[in-house]
């Protein structure tokens, strides 16, 4: 057994005395300057909300109005006068607004957000009936309820002014009254200070120093991040169970962080399974139309299966939620992709899936293939003059699933292609339909996470067309559902 340290419980309280009194001094200026700091933040935050409410209102009476009354008398189009982006900046303004507004001047921002909805129907309106065909002088009468309804929005936009105003009031009362309570607490403690600070100095024991330095020490290397860092037991009551706390705290805050990540790791999949999930529904109304067109001119065997391939392409892509499936059904929901894209590309697409039977029972990250594969269709084949053909291959090598899927298409321009791997590297999809490289920056990023590597896909393009190709570990059933126990 060790020695029995004697605790110093006197000259703890003395410390702690000492430094209650150090307290006392420096809170109620640590207060004071804090109650300014708070207030004046929440000035500056409210003359920026009026300032911005003042931009609005020109927006909401002048731009908007100005904007649809253009597109009536036939000055503009609607994508030339850009007002549905005017409205949508609007509406994002009076959210962002309303999130930092009390909740006692909320209610005019809210009910004014709602007023634009409206005021966006009146839009639509002029815009339905420019389609239709309908008189002038019809959108001549919604261009007044455009004008009413602008108006109603800027009397709510002056409400919510003067409501900014009257707190902006209220706080500058409620600050006076801190400042003075404060100053008076100031002078009071200052008295009471001077009085015990000669007796607090004279009985400080030096021993009760080094573990005071010992867990500022340590402090110090905690906030620097070194989490690691332990306090060493001390022989002063107080302090000891101080001790208790910061190396609890030590452990708990490492415990956070890697929540902290792991949860972050999880938010990362939930977005890039919500990314995976949206369906281009053009692709959906296509096939249909050719299913109908089929079934018209009396193909019923071509309609059978596109039907089927339809069937199981959408059965693949959710898979009962679930995100490993076997290669086997890989292949199937890119045979079916292919299928029905070939009924619609006869003329200009051929493709040849080569990808053995043997390792079709291997489980695989759903959705990897066929991102792949109609990025290949839409930037490659598609745009070539004459089209082109689609090859998807797949083997088993040195303990990895090897993938590639190559087209003879248009290609890309060394600049093209540097631009896109530049985004692989940042995992950073473009949301432009024009842009292209988005499924391939998407799988991408889910090779990245869901396998937990760093090698991008390998891509190559020239005058003859464009390959991909990726390799990923090769997981059976068993190992895919003990992973993700482990994990959950």
């Amino acid at each position: 057994m060790g020695k029995i340290r004697k605790e110093k419980s006197i000259l703890g309280q003395i410390t702690n005395l000492s430094h209650k009194l150090v307290l006392m001094l420096v809170v109620p200026i640590i207060i004071s300057l804090i109650l300014m700091l708070f207030y004046a933040a929440k000035y500056h935050n409210s003359i920026d909300r009026m300032e911005t409410v003042a931009s609005l209102k020109t927006v909401v009476t002048e731009e908007i109005p100005e904007g649809a009354w253009n597109i009536v008398s036939g000055r503009q189009t609607f994508s030339e006068s850009r007002i549905y982006a005017t409205i949508g900046k609007v509406n994002d303004t009076l959210d962002s607004l309303a999130e930092q507004t009390s909740e006692e001047n909320r209610l005019s921002l809210v009910v004014a957000g709602r007023t634009m909805k409206t005021l966006e129907n009146y839009v639509d309106r002029i815009r339905d009936n420019i389609d239709a065909n309908v008189p002038v002088v019809e959108n001549e009468k919604v261009m007044e309820e455009v004008r009413e309804v602008a108006k109603l929005v800027d009397s709510m936009l002056n409400d919510y002014v003067a409501a900014e105003i009257n707190t902006a009031a209220r706080m500058s009362l409620s600050l006076r009254i801190w400042v003075l309570l404060t100053a008076v607490a100031e002078a009071l403690i200052v008295v009471v200070a001077l009085l015990v600070r000669n007796h607090s100095v004279k009985v400080t024991a030096s021993s009760v120093r080094l573990p005071i330095e010992r867990l500022e020490e340590a402090a110090a290397r905690i906030a620097e991040g070194s989490l690691d860092a332990k306090i060493e037991d001390t022989d002063v009551t107080e302090l000891r169970n101080l001790t208790l706390q910061v190396n609890t705290m030590a452990d708990r805050l490492q415990e956070m962080m890697r929540k902290s990540s792991l949860d972050a790791r999880n938010l990362r999949k939930a977005e890039l399974r919500t990314l995976q999930a949206q369906i281009n529904p053009h692709f959906l109304y296509n096939t249909l139309d050719a299913i109908v067109w089929k079934a018209e001119a009396g193909e019923k065997d071509e309609v059978i299966q596109l039907t089927r391939a339809l069937s199981d392409f959408f059965r693949i892509s959710l898979s009962s939620g679930a995100d490993w499936i076997p290669i086997s059904q890989e292949k199937k929901h890119i045979e079916g992709y292919l299928k029905i894209q070939q009924t619609r590309y006869r003329d200009i697409m051929n493709y040849e899936i080569d990808i053995p039977d043997e390792i079709g029972d291997f489980y695989i990250l759903k959705l990897l293939l066929q991102p792949l594969v109609e990025n290949a269709l839409y930037h490659g084949v598609k745009i070539k003059r004459g089209g082109g053909s689609i090859y998807v291959s797949g083997k088993l090598q040195e303990g990895y699933l090897v993938f590639s899927v190559r087209d003879t298409g248009l290609g890309m321009s060394p600049e093209q292609l540097e631009s896109l791997k530049e985004r692989m590297r940042q995992g950073q999809p473009t949301v432009s339909e024009g842009g292209g490289g988005f499924g391939l920056v998407n799988v991408n990023m889910r090779i990245r996470l869901y396998y937990n590597q760093a090698e991008d896909l390998l891509i190559e393009s020239g005058t003859e067309g464009t390959s991909v190709s990726f390799k990923v570990p090769c997981r059976t059933r068993e190992e895919i559902y003990d992973d993700e126990s482990v994990s959950g």
